[in-house]
């Protein structure tokens, strides 16, 4: 995250807020990087909604209106296949596409 505004001289901090912020995602405030802490899995949450804004450092008054994003988690299949039966029929009918 960088606002236009930001020439560099530290009077603006950045700020996060949302599903997760502060906990699983942190925001450096002077640089506006932002990092997840911890490795994310799509089956305990697919997304989250976090908003970012650049503030005066002094004041706290904000100096853009807000960004609204949102983090999507991709899956990775990280579980081998579980066969329940020992023996499984299947039947394929002839000319089935591909």
């Amino acid at each position: 995250l960088h606002s236009d505004i930001d020439s560099g001289d530290g009077n603006i901090k950045y700020i996060l807020s949302g599903e997760g912020a502060g906990t699983i995602f942190v925001i450096d405030d002077k640089s506006g990087n932002i990092h997840a802490t911890k490795t994310l899995d799509r089956e305990e949450r697919a997304q989250y909604t976090l908003m970012a804004q650049a503030v005066d450092r002094d004041t706290n008054r904000p100096l853009e209106p807000p960004s609204e994003f949102i983090v999507k988690v991709q899956d990775i299949n990280d579980n081998p296949p579980e066969f329940l039966h020992e023996t499984y029929h299947a039947n394929v009918p002839e000319r089935s596409n591909v």
